[in-house]
């Protein structure tokens, strides 16, 4: 995707989507699934609409269960798809994301936050956007739990506490920020309940859309989230 956008800017758009994968997740999941592998075009729609192009276009995928239950398969991962070029490869991994497991009801949503904060941002283009999104229905197990920690898998990046995390995404006088302020966009699909009230509250550039364990997602919800992302380019 190499158009130039409104008044010859170029907009650069980065989105990870982060998706809970556990049992309780199926309703959703093929919303998800399905929203996912449309999200592209869309995107692409609505910006046209608004009179703006994306010049550059990419897509990565971060699906996480619990590390304290299944550890092997706690994080799926992708790098960046480049889109349109890399659709293909995108659908199929997407397509290959099944509901399993979860153990006790919270589940590792913030270490997949933390390796979505760092992901490999671009970080040229004359307007920038670095988006995050959550999906799931479960609170999570707070950052520096010992059993997930415990798990071989786990990812020896991971920050050991909340408060660490925010200072990776970053704030006024943040030096430890991974995350580029004016770009940066966090869009939650989650309970409104603890840790995901509080990073409503704390976090800048924060949005939650409240979820609930066994209900499905409607349309119209991936729709505010497109519209979100497109209003704030």
């Amino acid at each position: 995707m190499t158009r130039t956008g409104q008044g010859n800017l170029q907009y650069a758009v980065d989105i990870v989507l982060c998706i809970d994968v556990t049992d309780s997740m199926w309703p959703v999941l093929d919303t998800v699934k399905k929203s996912a592998m449309s999200f592209h075009r869309r995107l692409d729609t609505v910006m046209a609409e608004k009179g703006k192009a994306i010049s550059q276009f990419r897509l990565r995928v971060i699906a996480f269960r619990d590390f304290g239950d299944h550890a092997e398969s706690a994080i799926e991962q992708t790098g960046f798809f480049v889109f349109p070029d890399q659709a293909s490869e995108f659908d199929a991994f997407v397509r290959g994301l099944l509901p399993l497991g979860g153990g006790d009801l919270p589940e590792s949503g913030l270490e997949a936050l933390a390796l979505a904060i760092r992901s490999p941002w671009e970080r040229g283009l004359d307007r920038r956007r670095h988006i995050i999104v959550m999906f799931t229905d479960a609170a999570a197990h707070p950052l520096g739990d010992p059993r997930s920690r415990a798990a071989h898998t786990y990812p020896p990046e991971i920050p050991a506490s909340l408060d660490e995390l925010f200072e990776q995404w970053g704030y006024a006088s943040s030096r430890e920020a991974l995350m580029e302020n004016s770009a940066k966009r966090l869009v939650l699909f989650a309970p409104d309940m603890r840790p995901w009230s509080d990073l409503v509250e704390e976090w800048n550039q924060t949005l939650l859309f409240p979820s609930a364990a066994g209900e499905g997602l409607e349309e119209f919800e991936m729709d505010e989230i497109i519209n979100t992302i497109v209003n704030s380019l």
